[in-house]
């Protein structure tokens, strides 16, 4: 790991230099951004419930400026190696240059996003420790504010909009009122020597032949979570192709109330062959295998509406109503975000459920 966090940066300090890439494939140093009038370097951090809700208000900072001639940067620094697929269970992405991408893209972020994961130099320069966190230079980029970028993630009428005043103030050559506040969120994991391991998953696989009484059962949701439920087949190009994506998606979301079970759509003679194929690719979800030849029956059993061609992937809310439903291979960002938007929010993350609502 580099040599600790650095101090932060002191007001009037002078902008650090960088160099660093973007979701839009330029690399971008301040240079960039000589002729703005204030710049705004945020950081963030994609798998952060606090920073996935100020992805909108940095959005609204630099619509609302950038006629103005202010420019908003924002850095991810987080090494991606830092997080396993655990700490993913509040975000449909990690922290990789390609997630980024896949994150801007999703939320139409109207800034550069830049990356730092690498080393994490870049945030070690500024002092920043946490996302989401703001530094805001002046036109001879010198520190004039840095902190949080509100004082209130829920954005509530008593919300004090600090960045927005020093940026106002800046604009109008006046001193900035409050030049420090305390930034708060997610720890910033930045340049770790080794990638971080999960513990080994010990849990047994096995699969069991079900009924049609079981499949109508498996429809009405007996689990009392979020449910979501794959028909496949091992001879099906598609399906296999997207298993793994779906193995790591419930290992992200499984400690929350999730659940995951897994249809064959294999004969009854072919449970050793698709045991096989669980091992291989470590399922540990609930696993299922048509318990009759007549496949159709057996797909008609669970939902006649669901459809017979493999891959099916439906997702059911805690009472059996279908949230989710995709015939064919699916769009992994799509069902990942419809489960995050249907599990509910903890004392720790409020407000991640409504992020994930919104389109």
């Amino acid at each position: 790991m580099p040599s600790g966090h650095a101090q932060p940066l002191a007001p009037g300090a002078p902008l650090p230099a960088f160099r660093l890439t973007g979701t839009d494939g330029a690399t971008h140093t301040p240079a960039d951004w000589q002729s703005s009038k204030v710049l705004v370097v945020a950081f963030l951090c994609n798998h952060c419930t606090e920073s996935q809700r100020y992805e909108s208000r940095l959005n609204a900072i630099t619509q609302t400026f950038a006629s103005k001639g202010v420019t908003v940067v924002a850095i991810q620094s987080s090494n991606p190696k830092a997080t396993t697929e655990k700490d993913l269970a509040w975000s449909d992405v990690g922290e990789t240059l390609e997630d980024m991408k896949e994150r801007a893209n999703f939320r139409h972020f109207a800034f550069p996003y830049l990356y730092d994961g690498d080393t994490g130099t870049t945030a070690q320069a500024f002092g920043a420790t946490v996302a989401p966190s703001v530094f805001i230079f002046d036109k001879d980029r010198k520190l004039r504010y840095s902190g949080q970028i509100d004082s209130d993630p829920t954005n509530g009428p008593a919300t004090i909009h600090t960045a927005t005043a020093a940026i106002e103030a800046l604009l109008t050559d006046k001193p900035v009122a409050i030049a420090t506040t305390k930034a708060t969120g997610c720890k910033l994991q930045l340049g770790p020597p080794t990638e971080a391991k999960a513990p080994a998953d010990s849990a047994p696989i096995n699969v069991a032949l079900a009924s049609a009484e079981m499949l109508g059962k498996l429809r009405h949701n007996p689990t009392g979570k979020l449910l979501l439920v794959n028909f496949y087949a091992t001879w099906c190009g598609p399906c296999v192709t997207e298993f793994p994506d779906l193995m790591a998606t419930n290992r992200m979301y499984r400690d929350r109330p999730f659940a995951f079970t897994t249809v064959s759509s294999n004969v009854p003679a072919e449970q050793p062959e698709v045991l096989a194929f669980l091992k291989k690719m470590n399922a540990t979800t609930n696993n299922l295998l048509y318990g009759s030849d007549d496949t159709y029956a057996m797909q008609d059993a669970f939902d006649p509406d669901a459809g017979s061609a493999v891959p099916v992937t439906v997702l059911l809310s805690p009472h059996g109503d279908v949230l989710f439903h995709e015939q064919g291979e699916i769009d992994l960002m799509q069902i990942r975000r419809a489960i995050l938007a249907n599990l509910p929010d903890d004392p720790a993350h409020a407000g991640a459920q409504a992020y994930w609502a919104t389109k």
